[in-house]
């Protein structure tokens, strides 16, 4: 089985070390869904953008942790998808995101780089 993953379980984030007995398949660039910036994890919903994911070979193991991981039933829903890899799972933000901070990029790596930007834009000449 797959897994799409887009935040702090990619390599080098925070909970990257969920991911040690996964195998990388490659990068993906996943249409339809926008990232919302949650402070130490994002939270993706479908909609008009695009996000940076990698996709991983993982076993039932792995899933079982991850499913764990993302512990809250209310918060994410798991949802299979069709990739360039095949078809793999990918955890979906379930709460509202109304004042949350849009990642426009969806690149949660770049994320410290538009809060920058939008700083800049709201500092008054």
């Amino acid at each position: 089985m797959k897994v799409i993953v887009y935040g702090s379980l990619r390599r080098k984030q925070g909970n990257s070390r969920w991911m040690t007995a996964a195998q990388l398949l490659g990068k993906y660039d996943l249409e339809g869904y926008e990232m919302y910036n949650l402070c130490y994890y994002p939270a993706v919903i479908p909609g008009k953008g695009l996000i940076h994911c990698e996709v991983y070979r993982i076993d039932s193991a792995t899933l079982t942790e991850l499913d764990e991981l993302k512990n809250s039933p209310e918060a994410y829903r798991r949802k299979l998808l069709k990739t360039p890899f095949g078809r793999a799972w990918i955890y979906l933000y379930c709460l509202n995101v109304v004042g949350l901070p849009r990642i426009r990029s969806g690149d949660w790596l770049k994320r410290n780089e538009e809060v920058g930007q939008i700083v800049k834009k709201d500092v008054p000449p």
